[in-house]
């Protein structure tokens, strides 16, 4: 018994001398608890705050993406054929014959052709009213060219607009949307445009054709007058109509 004792405690006396030779031994055999689960809490930690940096870069990118869709520009324009329409029908308007669309021109041409004067000889009256005759033709022939050249324009228009609605309804961004809408109230501006040209067209060709007929009455008053007032009667002549 007392043998067995003294073996054992040989044995613990090596154990001890052994931890005591070795300590990094002794380090690795000893576990704590609380200092593992502060070390995965702080990685835990930080693992978290890694994940929302990525988070919060990926949704800068996602904003300069959005920026950079509000900022492009519309790959179509129709102001081009906007301009050419409004330039042709200005170009209509320019070609108006005879009386142009001048106060100037029209306050002289009225002065001149359609004021009947009792001071006026006759062949004076009968050159005014070829002249209003003349103006009123030219006028309804100016007013016919602008009807052509709106119609004329009606399907390039629609074409337009077509293709701006097309635009505008896969718009990517804010400038995109705000450019085909713009585009799109050009156009509407350019229908106005055509429309009052064509109104005054039409509306000079029917005063001058209104002003022509109140200076026929007149005239014809006139001519009746001095037909009346004349001293000498109708006198029979004698015709000779076949030989």
């Amino acid at each position: 018994m007392r043998a067995r004792l003294t073996r054992r405690a040989l044995w613990a006396g090596m154990a001890l001398t052994s931890l005591v030779a070795n300590p990094a031994f002794a380090q690795l055999a000893v576990f704590d608890p609380t200092n593992y689960a502060s070390n995965v809490l702080q990685a835990a930690r930080a693992l978290e705050q890694i994940n929302n940096q990525i988070q919060s870069l990926q949704n800068q990118a996602l904003s300069l993406v959005n920026q950079a869709r509000n900022l492009a520009q519309l790959p179509y324009s129709a102001l081009a054929s906007i301009q050419r329409n409004l330039d042709g029908i200005r170009e209509l308007m320019g070609q108006a014959q005879r009386i142009a669309y001048d106060v100037r021109a029209i306050e002289e041409a009225f002065t001149k052709d359609y004021q009947v004067l009792a001071s006026a000889t006759d062949r004076e009256l009968f050159a005014a009213a070829r002249a209003r005759w003349a103006n009123s033709a030219a006028a309804f022939k100016d007013a016919l060219n602008v009807q052509a050249g709106v119609v004329s324009g009606l399907s390039s228009t629609a074409g337009e607009v077509r293709a701006l609605t097309a635009a505008s309804q896969g718009a990517t961004g804010i400038v995109q949307a705000t450019q085909a809408g713009n585009q799109l109230l050009a156009l509407q501006s350019q229908q106005l445009t055509e429309l009052v040209a064509l109104l005054a067209a039409q509306g000079r060709a029917e005063a001058l054709e209104q002003a022509d007929r109140q200076a026929s009455r007149d005239q014809a008053r006139e001519q009746f007058q001095r037909f009346i007032s004349r001293r000498e009667g109708y006198q029979p002549v004698t015709v000779e109509m076949f030989r």
